[in-house]
């Protein structure tokens, strides 16, 4: 169901702010599904969307984070990296973080500095690793295929004799 622009930034406003309303309760009120109003305030969180006050476009509403640079994540990351107990909490306040974000932005700084390798343009060792692990399964399945046909002829030798068995003869006479 499409719903006016209007409507959402009405239904964000109720839901940040200083009497700020859950989206589940905000649901159960108005009558509009919760995962579509949870929607409507993670993008209006990311955009940078306040409750429209003037208070509250200068400064972020509570549970609203700023965009960070790649940058500024960085700064603040070695910046906090020789920080220990209060002087680390004095950091975070005073960038308005949490150990979380600061956990977030030290393992975003960490995979941008881990090498990727693409699909398209892989090494020569890594097509051999795939193309090594390619025949293992292979050979894997035929080895059980094997082994299952072993243990099939002994059961069908245990059933019914083998070739060395004097069965024969004896049905014979």
């Amino acid at each position: 169901m499409k719903y006016s622009e209007r409507l959402r930034s009405e239904m964000v406003a109720k839901m940040i702010g200083p009497q700020a309303v859950s989206a589940h309760a905000l649901s159960r009120r108005v009558g509009i599904r919760q995962p579509t109003l949870s929607r409507w305030l993670r993008e209006a969180k990311l955009s940078g969307v306040s409750s429209g006050s003037k208070r509250a476009a200068a400064t972020p509403v509570r549970g609203q984070s700023k965009r960070w640079t790649a940058e500024e994540k960085l700064r603040v990351v070695t910046s906090a990296a020789s920080l220990e107990g209060s002087a680390l909490g004095e950091l975070l306040r005073r960038e308005g973080l949490h150990e979380a974000d600061l956990q977030g932005f030290r393992e975003e700084a960490l995979a941008g500095l881990t090498p990727v390798v693409r699909a398209s343009g892989q090494s020569p060792e890594a097509k051999r690793i795939v193309e090594l692990e390619r025949e293992l399964r292979r050979k894997e399945k035929a080895l059980a295929e094997a082994a299952a046909l072993l243990v099939l002829s002994k059961k069908a030798e245990a059933l019914w004799g083998g070739e060395g068995d004097d069965t024969d003869e004896k049905n014979e006479r």
